[in-house]
């Protein structure tokens, strides 16, 4: 017995690294392209603009077949009253979405809707959005082809 306990007593400072060892992933493997495809948010391709940035990560808006658009609406700044031609699914990512309905631009009487807000644009329904205080991210779903129509009472 007291060899066992002597044999304990040295192997003891090892079993901290042992079990580090043991509990501590090794480096992941890429999934196969051919199950997977990903983009690491820093190879997102934005178009940059003085409103709102845009991402288009699947498919393309002017064309049939479903579109994937991420966008990054700048704090101070919203749309003027518009319609699309089909509807989109929004979800949003991040910040705070002010949306507005009608046709008479009135910023003050947007509503806001938290990260974690599922919004439906309805084909034909004029709206308009932004960010106001702070950065906003949405994830826009549609099928195109989809057009954007001006509709601003004057």
């Amino acid at each position: 017995m007291e060899e066992i306990i002597s044999r304990l007593k040295r192997l003891a400072p090892l079993i901290p690294v042992t079990a580090m060892m043991l509990l501590v992933p090794g480096r992941a493997a890429e999934p196969d392209p051919k199950a997977v495809h990903y983009t690491l948010p820093d190879k997102i391709n934005w178009r940059k603009s003085e409103a709102s940035d845009t991402a288009t990560i699947q498919g393309d808006p002017s064309k049939p077949g479903i579109y994937i658009q991420l966008i990054k609406w700048h704090p101070g700044h919203m749309s003027r009253p518009h319609f699309h031609s089909t509807e989109r699914y929004i979800t949003v990512l991040s910040g705070t979405w002010w949306i507005g309905t009608g046709n008479k631009y009135d910023p003050a009487s947007t509503y806001p809707v938290p990260a974690g807000t599922y919004v439906v644009d309805v084909a034909g329904g004029v709206h308009y959005d932004g960010a106001k205080d702070t950065e906003c991210v949405l994830e826009i779903v549609g099928m195109g082809p989809m057009t954007t129509t001006q509709a601003e009472a004057k």
